[in-house]
């Protein structure tokens, strides 16, 4: 089973195939949308770790997209793909859709790759923060229970040469 689900939305279906190829030797499941409606039943339906959108779409824009999906799901990481290369569009996406990345079209494949791939790296350290931090929270709190019923059991005493004393 693929362990990161990529969503890619784009109302040409040839930049979804190249987008597709783009991404076919990783273990990345790729899922494709034609519209921002397509784009968000994806979304409301299975867990997505990134998603893809190109800014000139019928209905709403890229960025509107981006801004609804950072709002209903902000662990997704958000990547603007497109051919428009007006600086208002990238201030915008970044702005309201707090994307991670901006790629104009056409892309290089390989900078596209890599900028999902230390995405996807910088998306698995923050889980592994939280499941770090959490544990230490509970390994704290059975350390302070343990004190309050055991006084001094905590506390460490060592020798001159550092060895643990134990009475």
């Amino acid at each position: 089973m693929p362990q990161h689900r990529i969503l890619l939305v784009d109302d040409s279906p040839s930049v979804l195939k190249a987008l597709r190829r783009t991404f076919a030797l990783e273990d990345w499941d790729t899922i494709c949308a034609t519209s921002a409606a397509g784009a968000m039943k994806v979304l409301a339906e299975q867990d997505v770790d990134i998603i893809i959108t190109d800014e000139t779409m019928p209905g709403i824009t890229g960025t509107e997209l981006l801004e609804q999906v950072r709002d209903l799901y902000p662990e997704i990481i958000r990547i603007m793909l497109t051919g428009a290369t007006d600086i208002e569009v990238a201030k915008r996406a970044v702005n309201q859709g707090a994307i991670y990345r901006f790629f104009t079209k056409p892309w290089e494949d390989y900078e596209l790759l890599l900028a999902v791939m230390h995405a996807l790296k910088a998306r698995e350290l923050e889980e592994e923060n939280v499941r770090l931090k959490s544990s230490v929270k509970k390994q704290e709190q059975f350390l302070s229970e343990l004190e309050n019923e055991y006084p001094g059991i905590a506390e460490r005493r060592l020798t001159d040469d550092g060895a643990i004393i134990i009475d």
